[in-house]
């Protein structure tokens, strides 16, 4: 037998290749776009259902309509009540579960192919016939409730609620949170929930995406028999995304007695779908994406303030934004805040070709390890679907970030980040920050835990 000498790392190959098997697209009977992929390796089934109607559908003064209607829905339908359709999933070894984000309704559904027919058979009955009861829907409102009221006690919960709120200035409906906030959820009824589902649960404001071991004929055939009743309606969901011109400024939540102090910092930035998105990623990947990445480095490894920080695109159907996110210790907030912005200020300088040989590397290594399974193939898909990318999108890839120059980066970063048009948003003592901020040239405004203006600080 041949020995192995361990002394010697094993190298990687030069090239990583990656394709993904065939997406076959087609409608319904009653109009549903479907994407399917076939894979035949596990006895495995992923369906995922997204409706346009998420929270930025909400209307004013009930946010978080989309979100508690994903929580009732599934609470009883066709001749099971709540308990009986989970037993029934359960009994199949069926995972469903329904959700919410700022642009859509996630219906998820991951069985086994022997169990295929009964587990669509009860996927469709809580699309076609959900009970909405109102005994149900207000034991899901208290539970929503509790959970905002739980909240307001976590400072980095407060942080991400109140950048986004800041960031696109209440006039925009991705300003609000997906679970919406006591006063306008105590303002839903059940007849909003069902007007909602009449409004937006329709065949046409919906598509399909299929993973897994069946044939596209047989899939077909099978969906179309179980949603045979699913009727196409009119549907309006275009709705405005205005936004206002933002400069650097900091909003403080004060929170008593915290130890930490949460920090987000950001600005709004390009669709996904828009120019640039690979140069954008590496950007990224250098600035604050990974663990060796440059404010990481900078503020755990060389300063010690945090245990982990970093920067990232946040990609809506409708916008994006660029932010940083970190939590340091009350006493080095204004340290961290510098040393950020030394960075933000610091990647317009350039990135060397070191950094972007090493960001590639990263990316492109794991590329693949992101379809092994179903599941993360159909949330690729998802992906594919809400920003409206080309079906050959994953094909080209890795090629698309192979063919990046420095150049492309280095434009990139004078473009798409900017430190004099930041949101700051920092959550933490207030009487043990002010101190830090004196020799601070900048506004500093105090806001409230749902990001609302209270008034200047007085440093």
């Amino acid at each position: 037998m041949k020995s192995v000498d361990h002394s010697i790392k094993p190298q990687p190959s030069d090239e990583v290749k990656f394709s993904l098997p065939k997406i076959d697209k087609f409608n319904l009977e009653n109009g549903m776009e479907v994407y399917f992929i076939q894979k035949d390796k596990l006895p495995i089934l992923q369906l995922n259902l997204l409706v346009n109607g998420g929270s930025s559908f909400d209307p004013e003064g009930k946010k978080g309509l989309s979100n508690l209607f994903s929580m009732v829905i599934d609470e009883g339908a066709g001749k099971y009540d709540s308990l009986q359709l989970s037993d029934e999933f359960d009994s199949l070894g069926t995972h469903f579960s329904i959700s919410s984000s700022e642009d859509n309704l996630y219906f998820s559904l991951q069985t086994l192919k022997e169990n295929f027919d009964k587990s669509l058979e009860l996927f469709s009955t809580v699309i076609l016939q959900p009970h909405l009861d109102e005994k149900d829907f207000l034991r899901e409102q208290r539970k929503m409730i509790t959970r905002i009221l739980q909240q307001q006690d976590e400072p980095d919960e407060i942080a991400d609620i109140v950048f986004q709120f800041r960031l696109f200035d209440k006039v925009n409906p991705y300003a609000f949170p997906v679970v919406g906030y006591e006063g306008t959820v105590k303002n839903i009824s059940i007849d909003d929930i069902r007007k909602f589902r009449a409004d937006y649960l329709h065949p046409n404001n919906s598509t399909l995406i299929v993973v897994g071991d069946i044939s596209k004929e047989e899939l077909q055939s099978k969906l179309n028999l179980y949603f045979i009743n699913w009727k196409p309606e009119n549907v309006s969901n275009i709705f405005a995304f205005p936004y206002t011109t933002q400069h650097r400024k900091i909003f403080l939540v004060d929170k008593k007695n915290t130890v930490q102090s949460e920090i987000r910092i950001g600005h709004l930035a390009s669709k996904r779908n828009e120019e640039d998105y690979y140069s954008k990623l590496i950007l990224n990947t250098i600035l604050g994406g990974q663990f060796t990445s440059r404010i990481n480095l900078n503020l755990r490894e060389r300063k010690g303030y945090t245990y982990g920080a970093h920067s990232r695109f946040n990609y809506f159907k409708e916008s994006s934004y660029f932010y940083v996110s970190t939590s340091v210790g009350l006493e080095n907030t204004a340290n961290a805040l510098q040393e950020i912005f030394n960075e933000l200020n610091g990647i317009q300088k350039g990135v060397t070709s070191e950094e972007l040989g090493f960001a590639k590397s990263s990316i492109i290594r794991k590329f693949p390890s992101n379809f092994e399974t179903n599941k993360q193939i159909a949330s690729n898909l998802i992906g594919m679907v809400i920003h409206s990318l080309p079906e050959d999108y994953f094909n080209n890839y890795i090629e698309e970030i192979n063919s990046l120059e420095i150049d492309d980066i280095n434009n990139a970063a004078k473009k798409y980040v900017q430190p004099e048009k930041t949101v700051t948003v920092i959550v933490g003592d207030k009487s043990k920050l002010l101190e830090q901020f004196k020799s601070f040239d900048g506004e500093i405004v105090e806001a409230d835990i749902n990001g609302e203006l209270k008034n200047k600080v007085t440093k």
